[in-house]
């Protein structure tokens, strides 16, 4: 089938396209959960002492019972098997940032026959799948195949739902033979807990005597695109890669910003309500879905919860949104950047941290110059962003998230904080050393008698700010669509474990020498903000002005993966990480390897598919149509009659310049990189990319020459709008 052919098949089958309907008899509140095996059902099947055992290592942390274990196993099996489930799975995270299982069958041979497994403690606790073809960044050898899942409890065991039967599927941590981890779970954790001994430390030092466990929590908005399937299977650069290679800039894009908070198309829309259902089942609040800023793409939002759960319901909704995409004839597109010239999408990490005593700590109250507790955790988030900028950095690099950093679509590669017009007033008024009061909001005006009167708040958002202050949270601007939430969670935990930690040994140490805690406190927060307030800045990010202004404070400014990742290497950042017992030296390193081979593995796949294209579908199709100009411009010769000679002169020299494109990227292609991942990586940045580059803007050119009946691939004006 040619391309042409192909495309024209594509368009007839999306414009009459029917999206499946569907009887739904459940309401939300009664799929809400459903499928999983939470506190309730914990509670409806498990003796009382198992049952708050249980809660008690969920909800304070306490150390895990092992002699409970199988009185939950059995419980949990018991479900599993009303709920349809025929295998369990140990479901866990690997370096990749997917997400992982290895299925067994509840069914054991016995004799001739098959009876149900007993599904003991020790099976729910503790798995060992062969983690041989798993990356790891040199810390066991491709010999060595051992590595355990561990039961992590405090996220519950759900039902995955299949056409032919059910999974039980049991969210693990997974680690090496020698107890180093291998994933992206057992960071958090381990980072969650580091925050949560420190946050303690400076809630006592505040007069709390019923100090409960602290937990970060956190809330990811995340931004996608689909097409419709017919396109993508007519796409191998999508299939390959996941962003489109080749295209030009469609005549219409997001130039009229008619797309954002539109009216949903009816087809994404029938999408979304079963992609809520099936989050719903999971217990995942999924509240807000919308239109996003570039035609083709929207936003899904869940509410907060916990930070390790928030990170297992992100990657289960990843999957989700893909799978029920699929029912509707459509891909959901997760990469940062699918399409050039419109907005990419990113994941937005909104987060705060607290407990059930004390509250959210980053809640300002409304009169936050009174709340000095408050300000010293909001004082801990400055000292820890401009301390620890260059980490923040690295956990969101990806060869993926490099296209969209630092455009005018999301923030700069800069690091910085935006605190808002209030809270950059009162930090200012503490450098000063006098507080005097706190900017209030005020009453709009609308000028419409029906309306009710409007609360302004004290100070604005800031979109270009990459670690924004929202009111009672921040909001970490800079991860891309396709990424865990670990790495930045697993960040933001442990610098914030580090600043804590420095609060509360100044206090105590002040205090013991027998200064007043308030005093002392106002001093603290003095000392930060003279020391660390170059991070905060209210302005425009996207600016040059700022550009160089950055660079006069001393923030950071790493541009590329490559250039990110040489944080894991800083002295440090090595001993933050320890310190607080989040990763080893060994185990950062490992990501530091890992993390550089994804990005040269995933230049070496997109320059090779730049290549394939180019050569076998791009450069023939100008070919044909170049001698069909030429063969009418003889006929036209042979019968004495005048021609145009420029559609022939254009398309010669177009077709030149691809050729010699192709020529410079095939070379690169077969060039060997360099001796170390780090000089391969530097070689993929420096010479693989700008030549599919200069591939690509040959192609580009092309594809605003060739005849329309000839080019090859669906153009962004087709995958774009028809849906």
């Amino acid at each position: 089938m040619s391309g042409s052919s192909s495309r024209r098949q594509a368009v007839e089958a999306v414009t009459s396209y029917t999206a499946p309907t569907t009887d739904f008899i459940e309401s939300l509140g009664e799929l809400f959960g459903r499928n999983i095996f939470g506190p309730t059902e914990m509670k409806n099947r498990l003796p009382k002492q198992i049952y708050k055992s249980v809660i008690a290592t969920i909800d304070e942390g306490a150390p895990l019972d092992p002699s409970i274990a199988d009185a939950v196993a059995s419980a949990m099996r018991d479900w599993a098997l009303e709920m349809g489930a025929s295998h369990y799975a140990h479901v866990f995270y690997p370096l990749t940032g997917l997400t992982a299982e290895k299925h067994d069958s509840f069914l054991e041979p016995e004799g001739d026959s098959a009876s149900l497994a007993q599904f003991s403690g020790k099976t729910l606790i503790q798995g060992e799948p062969d983690g041989s073809s798993f990356p790891n960044g040199g810390i066991r050898s491709t010999f060595e195949a051992r590595g355990y899942t561990g039961w992590d409890v405090t996220s519950p065991a759900y039902i995955l739902e299949n056409p032919n039967g059910n999974t039980l599927c049991i969210p693990t941590v997974f680690i090496s033979w020698t107890g180093e981890a291998l994933d992206k779970k057992t960071p958090l954790l381990r980072s969650q807990q580091a925050m949560s001994k420190q946050a303690s430390r400076v809630l006592k030092l505040f007069g709390h005597t019923d100090v409960d466990t602290v937990v970060s929590y956190a809330g990811a908005e995340q931004e996608y695109f689909l097409v419709d399937r017919h396109f993508y299977f007519s796409r191998p650069d999508l299939m390959a890669s996941g962003r489109t290679l080749f295209g030009a800039k469609p005549s219409k894009g997001q130039e009229f910003d008619d797309h954002y908070f539109g009216a949903i198309p009816e087809r994404v829309l029938a999408y979304m309500i079963e992609v809520d259902r099936e989050l719903f089942k999971q217990g995942i609040l999924a509240k807000t879905r919308h239109n996003e800023v570039a035609p083709g793409q929207f936003e899904i939002a869940p509410l907060f919860e916990k930070a390790n759960l928030a990170h297992d319901h992100q990657q289960l909704m990843m999957t989700t949104l893909k799978k029920v995409a699929q029912r509707y004839g459509m891909e959901c597109l997760l990469h940062e950047k699918p399409f050039k010239g419109v907005n990419g999408s990113g994941k937005h990490v909104n987060f705060s941290i607290g407990n059930n005593n004390q509250g959210n700590l980053l809640n300002p109250g409304d009169t936050p110059h009174d709340n000095a507790q408050f300000l010293v955790f909001c004082a801990a988030i400055i000292r820890s962003v401009h301390m620890y900028g260059g980490l923040l950095r690295a956990v969101v690099a990806s060869a993926s998230n490099d296209h969209r950093l630092g455009a005018n679509e999301a923030p700069p590669a800069i690091i910085s904080i935006f605190l808002g017009d209030q809270l950059a007033d009162l930090f200012d008024q503490i450098a000063k050393g006098t507080i005097t009061g706190s900017k209030t909001g005020s009453s709009l005006e609308v000028g419409v008698d029906t309306l009710p009167a409007f609360k302004a708040d004290p100070g604005d958002r800031n979109r270009t700010s990459p670690f924004a202050f929202t009111g009672n949270r921040f909001e970490f601007r800079a991860p891309g669509s396709s990424q865990s939430i670990s790495g930045p969670m697993v960040a933001v935990n442990t610098i914030m474990a580090d600043s804590l930690e420095y609060i509360a040994d100044t206090l105590d140490a002040d205090v013991a020498a027998g200064t007043d805690f308030n005093t002392a406190v106002q001093s603290l927060l003095q000392k930060i903000i003279l020391e660390h307030g170059a991070v905060v800045f209210n302005g425009d990010g996207y600016s040059e002005e700022w550009q160089q202004e950055a660079a006069t404070r001393g923030l950071l400014n790493l541009k590329t993966t490559v250039d990110s990742l040489e944080q894991f290497n800083e002295p440090a950042i090595i001993e933050v990480l320890d310190k607080h017992k989040v990763l080893s030296p060994r185990e950062l390193h490992s990501r530091y390897e890992v993390y550089l081979e994804q990005y040269i593995l995933s230049i070496a796949v997109e320059s090779k598919e730049t290549l394939e294209i180019a050569r076998t579908k791009i450069l023939p199709a100008a070919l044909r149509y170049q001698g069909e100009l030429a063969q009418s411009a003889a006929n036209l010769v042979s019968v004495g009659v005048d021609f145009d000679k420029g559609p022939l002169e254009q398309a010669t020299t177009a077709v030149a310049g691809l050729t010699a494109a192709i020529a410079v990227l095939d070379k690169a292609v077969n060039t060997h990189g360099g001796e170390t991942p780090a000089e391969e990586a530097a070689f993929a940045r420096d010479t693989l990319i700008p030549a599919m580059l200069e591939v690509r803007e040959e192609t580009d050119k092309l594809e605003w020459i060739v005849a329309d009946d000839l080019w090859p691939l669906p153009t962004y004006q087709e995958m774009l709008y028809i849906l």
